[in-house]
């Protein structure tokens, strides 16, 4: 019960801090979308963060050696370790705070969620590595690139997909 009660005043403290500017935004978006981007957002720029301390400071700009003939390069790896750290927290926070009207059972929607993820690490890997590697972008401002596509494509899907109602 106690849990609840430290969840439910969580929920309402960080719901209050985005709807307190959504009037600046009301005559551009509805709520739900107005805390998506807002939450969304922030899941985003904790993606991109990681991804940058991940690429310059964990992997060094190293390739990652796995075994013998399998070898990742340190943009994808940082994608990786990234992806790990806010694929759970940005399903959590979606299903508790966004799409809380949904009818689907939690179950579903971890599965059409993760769905989504694999189509957006497909977007992810493909941009990354056109990016990067083809047209020799950096890989910090590759990746933010490629994060916009795919916000687009994820917020088209998690809405009339994931959560539907």
């Amino acid at each position: 019960m106690e849990g609840q009660v430290k969840y439910l005043k969580a929920k309402s403290f960080v719901l209050d801090k985005i709807d307190f500017f959504y009037p600046l935004f009301r005559p551009f978006f509805d709520l739900q979308t107005f805390r998506y981007l807002a939450i969304g957002g922030s899941n985003t720029l904790l993606d991109i963060f990681l991804y940058f301390v991940s690429y310059n400071f964990i992997l060094e700009k190293q390739v990652v050696h796995l075994s013998p003939g399998i070898a990742i390069s340190p943009h994808i790896g940082a994608f990786i370790i990234a992806f790990l750290i806010t694929f759970p927290l940005g399903f959590m926070l979606m299903r508790g705070l966004v799409f809380t009207e949904s009818i689907l059972r939690g179950r579903i929607q971890l599965v059409r969620y993760f769905s989504v993820a694999m189509l957006n690490i497909v977007l992810n890997y493909v941009l990354l590595k056109l990016l990067v590697e083809y047209f020799l972008f950096y890989p910090t401002p590759s990746k933010v690139i490629t994060t916009g596509v795919v916000i687009i494509v994820s917020y088209l899907l998690q809405r009339f997909f994931t959560f539907k109602s």
